[in-house]
């Protein structure tokens, strides 16, 4: 059961490592409102790295951001919080495949192995957690400016990149999680107890060994 959790855990974290890297490099995170467009076949939108303008052509234009210090401070947060997360993930799943109990590696004990993805898994955990951050303010971001009133600028709504993001989030959690369930250390009994009775007769001395005690019956020991 534990190496079936690893397994599924794993895939999932692999998943969400790419759909990590599918929203990082994606420049639909916001999509210019139709309200705000003079015509219906022009489409804006941007990303966290560049903005483009697409036409019902089919021809697209690109431009990057050519500032990095003039640009808002949420765009420049969501950008390291998703960099963040590619390294964390890229950690993760290198860290999970060792610490696999169906992999070998060298004398490696049951229990550093477990350690090891145990790790794995607390990384996927913090990766998940910086994509759904960044990817939630990103959004909030996008919502309240659509609807302040006083907002001057274009209006935009939310774009498939954050679709991609919330979707490489869940992924990521769940499987972070059951990385960490696979390696719950089961509760162990009280050490086992032996008791050694010694006795001297005339043949010499006898040495007698009780066994441990069950819980259900009481111990008897005779002289």
């Amino acid at each position: 059961m534990a190496v079936a959790l690893q397994v599924v855990g794993l895939v999932l974290g692999v998943v969400s490592w790419c759909l990590q890297s599918s929203c990082t490099s994606s420049q639909v995170w916001k999509v210019r409102s139709q309200a705000e467009s003079v015509s219906s076949s022009q489409w804006t939108f941007e990303g966290l790295w560049m903005s483009c303008a697409a036409t019902s052509l089919g021809s697209v234009q690109c431009s990057r951001f050519k500032t990095v210090l003039g640009l808002p401070v949420h765009l420049q947060t969501c950008r390291a919080l998703m960099i963040i997360s590619l390294l964390l993930g890229f950690a993760a799943i290198i860290l999970s495949v060792l610490g696999l109990k169906c992999t070998k590696i060298g004398r490696t004990s049951d229990q550093v192995k477990d350690q090891i993805a145990l790790s794995g898994g607390v990384m996927f955990i913090l990766s998940g957690v910086f994509t759904l951050t960044a990817v939630s303010w990103y959004a909030a971001k996008v919502i309240q400016d659509f609807y302040d009133p006083l907002y001057g600028g274009v209006r935009f709504e939310l774009g498939a990149g954050l679709y991609l993001g919330w979707a490489a989030s869940s992924l990521a959690l769940l499987g972070g999680s059951m990385l960490c369930c696979s390696c719950r250390r089961k509760n162990s009994g009280p050490p086992v107890r032996q008791f050694l009775y010694y006795s001297s007769s005339g043949r010499g001395q006898n040495i007698y060994r009780s066994a441990a005690a069950s819980e259900s019956s009481s111990s008897k020991a005779y002289v």
